[in-house]
C-alpha cells in the first residue's frame, strides 16, 4: 500500500515508552513529519495484530524490546496531511500504546535519525510532531504515574 496519496487510511502504531520519569523520542528520518521528534512507531503490516506491530516497530526504530503496559491503546486519532494544493498527501489512523522497556540499548535504527530518553520537563522544548505534542499535553499526568 502506498503511503503517499493513499486510496484508504493507513493504520499506524506508536510506542509511548516511559521509564523513571523519562520517555523515548525519536527524530524522524522520513515523511510525514521528517525532522520532527516523535514516538517510535510505524505502519501495521497486513496480517499483523496492532499489539505485535508496536513491539516490532519499537525494535526496528530504536533497538528496544518492550512489553505492553495495557492491552488497549491509550489514544487513537487521525493524522491528515494535505499537500500545497490541498490534496490529501497522508492519512494515518494512529493508535498510541503505553509500553515499558524490557531490554536492549536505545539507538536510532531504520527510519530514525536520533533516539533519546527525554525527561518530562524537557519534552515540550523539542520540535515535536504536532500529534505527539497534543498527545503529551493531553496525557502528561497519566504518563507521570508510570
Amino acid at each position: 500500500m502506498k503511503r503517499e496519496y493513499p486510496h484508504q487510511p493507513i493504520v499506524g502504531v506508536g510506542a509511548v515508552i516511559v521509564n523513571c520519569g523519562k520517555l523515548v523520542l525519536v527524530k524522524r528520518g522520513a515523511e510525514p513529519s521528517m525532522g520532527k521528534w516523535s514516538f517510535p512507531g510505524g505502519a501495521v503490516e497486513l496480517g499483523e495484530a496492532v499489539r505485535d506491530a508496536v513491539i516490532r516497530e519499537t525494535k526496528e526504530e530504536c533497538g528496544l524490546d518492550v512489553e505492553l503496559v495495557e492491552d488497549t491503546p491509550m489514544d487513537a486519532y487521525d493524522i491528515l496531511t494535505p499537500d500545497q494544493d490541498g490534496h490529501l498527501r497522508y492519512h494515518y489512523v494512529l493508535l498510541q500504546f503505553l509500553v515499558r522497556p524490557k531490554q536492549g540499548k536505545l539507538e536510532p535504527t531504520s527510519d530514525a535519525i536520533d533516539a533519546r530518553w527525554v525527561s518530562f520537563k524537557e519534552v515540550e522544548t523539542y520540535d515535536l510532531a504536532e500529534s505527539v505534542r497534543s498527545f503529551f499535553i493531553k496525557h502528561r499526568k497519566e504518563l507521570q504515574k508510570h
